[in-house]
């Protein structure tokens, strides 16, 4: 019987799989640059690590995440710009975070042209727990108001401001939430799409000096 994986063994070996994969020199990888491609061989690879020595519930289209157990879904990103989307359910993910934790691995990519090998630098790994993933403007600027005494009418005026995709219904009821249950600080920037981009720079910067984003490596 394998252990079960948990989301503290996850971390850890999320740091290691870095390290490994930091100085491996990969055939399939030479010249490739599409990012998709890249993000995808790393995903499975890192998993086929953890099935090696771990008993975990693999993440399906239906779940949406990779460990819907430990509800962690894996992004892979260039440290060009370190970027993904995810699917959109609801606008008040850019309020109250996504609903599952991500871990982030940021890496630089070079190519050997005298061992036509690509090899794949993890600089950054990170864990933005589930309660840190929402906008960061969009929480800072909600919160301001509340600590200004701020109302209804500058929550549903914000709302507007930021162009949530929401209709007045939804706007007034999402109001009525942040006034009594403040949302907490994201680091994640989400931008407005049919799929949220979620964008890491930020996370990357804070990582190890806020409750919430740890830097595994």
């Amino acid at each position: 019987m394998k252990p079960k994986l948990t989301r503290e063994i996850l971390k850890t070996e999320a740091q290691q799989f870095a390290q490994i994969e930091s100085a491996h020199q990969e055939a399939s990888l030479y010249g490739v640059t599409d990012g998709k491609a890249v993000g995808t061989y790393f995903e499975h690879k890192f998993r086929s690590y953890l099935r090696e020595k771990y008993d975990f519930v693999e993440g399906n289209s239906a779940s949406g995440i990779d460990f819907p157990e430990l509800e962690v879904d894996v992004k892979v990103t260039s440290i060009k710009q370190p970027q993904s989307s995810c699917p959109f359910k609801s606008a008040r993910q850019k309020i109250y975070g996504l609903g599952y934790s991500l871990l982030v691995f940021v890496y630089e990519k070079s190519d050997d042209p005298q061992t036509s090998t690509g090899t794949l630098n993890v600089l950054h790994t990170i864990f933005v727990s589930k309660e840190q993933t929402a906008d960061f403007q969009t929480t800072t600027g909600l919160r301001q108001i509340i600590e200004n005494e701020g109302n209804k009418d500058d929550v549903m005026a914000f709302i507007e401001e930021r162009r949530l995709p929401v209709d007045e219904i939804e706007a007034s009821a999402i109001a009525d939430d942040v006034l009594t249950n403040p949302p907490e600080i994201g680091y994640l920037t989400i931008s407005n799409a049919l799929q949220w981009r979620l964008q890491y720079s930020r996370a990357i910067d804070k990582a190890g000096l806020v409750v919430g984003v740890e830097r595994l490596r």
